[in-house]
């Protein structure tokens, strides 16, 4: 069995079946389930199309998936047109499972990656991914969490800050394109807003608005990501905008400034901006220094360091960077970025490349990937 014949071809089997209209995370399923039949199979008789034969099966696999999760979805609708036994109100109970699962037995992390996994609907995967953990050690901590909380009652609920942890997480994963849970995010910080009033409450609205009304510029009619620099602005939803800004100028004048407060102020910063080059880095990078006050993130400091290479210049942004581990995720996407910026493409090609085969997503591998060789085709002319 050549090993490395799969690894090599798993990459377009899986392109292949997301241009067939297979969604991202249900094609890398069934290229996982292609790939254990062929180890299965193949030493016995080997293909003379191995990349046809994976495409084949996986695809077949995909079908299957998706006819039985069709039929699953019809049964589960017939017993909801079954007539109720009595009157009873239509009540949504979804805000008030995340606070129950966020339970104080739990530590914050813990809550968080339960929630996540139990009501959130993400995968250990891509919980994993957002918390910057390895997906085995998070797999652990949510087996830790279910065994400890297996024994209790679900009567006392947790914190409002594991819950606006989980509710930005939920967002964020919607929001990068793998799942569509952004507006289910959004619809529960309303109701949580509705009934809690928290300034960190109001923050997250008002970046989780900000963000979304952005949605519609962030990605091509090919599907290719759109960095916001390159975005139509006039493609941006400015009711959205005037509703965040509005809910997050009310909540910083409470002056109990909170992590997703200035978060918020960063988005409204660029929206703000007419054009990417108005935008006002300056004030953002003063921004970025009171999250690294609040949170002491190494995701914040990433950022900043982008945001110094903005406001002044790329060298400057680049020595930011250099006081991170390297082994941040997007590190060297951001490295790549500065150096172009510098004016040094055969850098900035080599370091858009390797981030590529590290990009999370399929769509932001396909970016990376064009930029570099964008940069290496301008260097052979």
């Amino acid at each position: 069995m050549d090993e490395t014949l799969l690894r090599s071809l798993t990459p377009s089997v899986l392109g292949i079946l997301v241009r067939r209209g297979a969604d991202f995370a249900a094609a890398e399923d069934a290229v996982q389930d292609a790939l254990v039949e062929a180890v299965r199979v193949w030493p016995a008789g080997p293909p003379r199309d191995p990349k046809g034969w994976l495409v084949t099966v996986a695809w077949r696999r995909f079908l299957d998936a998706a006819r039985s999760d069709a039929a699953r979805r019809r049964r589960e609708d017939l017993v909801d047109e079954e007539p109720a036994p009595g009157p009873t109100p239509a009540v949504d109970d979804t805000l008030q499972l995340y606070f129950l699962c966020a339970h104080p037995s739990l530590t914050p992390s813990s809550a968080v990656a339960l929630t996540l996994r139990a009501v959130g609907g993400l995968t250990t995967r891509q919980i994993a991914r957002a918390c910057l953990v390895p997906e085995a050690t998070m797999a652990q901590r949510i087996s830790r969490a279910k065994r400890t909380v297996s024994g209790v009652r679900f009567d006392r609920p947790g914190d409002v800050a594991t819950v606006l942890r989980v509710l930005y997480l939920v967002f964020n994963e919607g929001y990068s394109g793998d799942v569509d849970l952004a507006a289910e995010a959004i619809r529960l910080t309303r109701q949580l807003a509705a009934v809690i009033d928290h300034p960190e409450v109001a923050g997250l609205l008002a970046l989780m608005l900000l963000h979304h009304a952005r949605r519609a510029a962030r990605t091509a009619p090919d599907g290719g990501l759109v960095p916001l620099a390159e975005q139509d602005r006039g493609r941006w939803d400015t009711g959205m905008i005037a509703e965040g800004v509005g809910i997050l100028q009310a909540a910083l004048a409470r002056d109990r400034l909170g992590e997703f407060q200035a978060q918020a102020a960063i988005a409204a910063l660029h929206a703000d901006a007419p054009t990417a080059g108005e935008t006002d880095w300056v004030q953002i990078v003063e921004w970025y220094d009171e999250l690294v006050r609040l949170t002491d993130s190494p995701v914040v400091r990433l950022n900043r360091a982008v945001a110094v290479g903005e406001a002044d210049g790329p060298r400057a942004g680049l020595a930011a960077l250099a006081e991170l581990d390297d082994a941040l995720p997007r590190h060297t996407a951001v490295a790549a970025y500065l150096h172009e910026r510098d004016g040094d493409p055969a850098t900035a090609a080599r370091l858009y490349a390797e981030a590529a085969r590290k990009a999370p997503s399929l769509a932001e591998r396909d970016h990376l990937t064009r930029r570099a060789a964008r940069l290496n085709t301008r260097r052979s002319r």
